[in-house]
């Protein structure tokens, strides 16, 4: 796989993650990069700025990294870790979201983020770059079912809170968050399915006080955390 940015360059150098090779453009002058590289002993090869905007679309600033494919972790490996807060995707599509979310979730000092294998975004290159290389920090749980998932968390003592506008749906700031919690954020456009919805101990709602009716996944998967982080102090 093929990764890019001085940030993410930064994570997969100073963690020690496999670099099979790197291409530097023309002139690339960024001597700490450099010092991580020649420590590495990772190979270089110099190019042009066409062949490596060939090699990369996104905004590459001038390296690329070609790393190893993403290794998940497995839910029962997660288990075993007995952490006790997780976030958990239902669905996620867009790459940004999904880095933001990544990096939101590393800042708060959550540990690992569940996602189903099938119509979700996996960890990619846009992934990588827009999380600045935090996914390295953080554990990613792959499922096949999001609620068989679910009701194994629940038999290991996991309060399940889910995020929507329904009748039911309960202020965000009125939920006890102390224990074991999984947040649930839903997918961008059809937010959470019924199948998990019907799941949670809590669905948490957001208040919306101009015109628009909901937030971007990212956004309310953040201010959803550090409310779980505030109330467990």
């Amino acid at each position: 796989m093929i990764v890019y940015g001085r940030n993410v360059a930064k994570s997969f150098l100073k963690n020690k993650k496999f670099v099979k090779k790197i291409y530097l453009q023309d002139g690339f002058s960024d001597k700490n990069i450099i010092s991580l590289i020649e420590k590495r002993k990772i190979e270089i090869e110099y190019l042009p700025k066409n062949k490596i905007d060939d090699l990369c679309s996104g905004l590459h600033q001038g390296i690329l990294l070609d790393v190893s494919d993403y290794q998940y972790m497995d839910l029962s490996s997660f288990i075993k870790n007995e952490e006790d807060k997780v976030v958990i995707l239902d669905h996620i599509e867009d790459p940004h979201n999904l880095g933001a979310i990544i990096r939101t979730c590393e800042a708060a000092g959550i540990k690992s983020i569940i996602i189903p294998k099938d119509r979700q975004v996996q960890v990619n290159a846009t992934v990588m770059k827009t999380s600045v290389g935090t996914v390295n920090n953080i554990n990613i749980v792959q499922v096949t079912n999001l609620v068989n998932s679910i009701n194994v968390l629940k038999e290991n003592g996991y309060w399940i809170v889910g995020t929507a506008l329904t009748d039911n749906s309960l202020d965000y700031r009125n939920i006890d968050y102390r224990g074991k919690i999984a947040i649930i954020i839903g997918n961008e456009g059809m937010g959470i399915s019924k199948l998990v919805m019907k799941k949670c101990d809590f669905i948490a709602k957001i208040p919306m006080y101009g015109k628009t009716n909901s937030l971007n996944a990212s956004v309310a998967a953040g201010i959803m955390i550090y409310e779980m982080i505030r109330n467990r102090k």
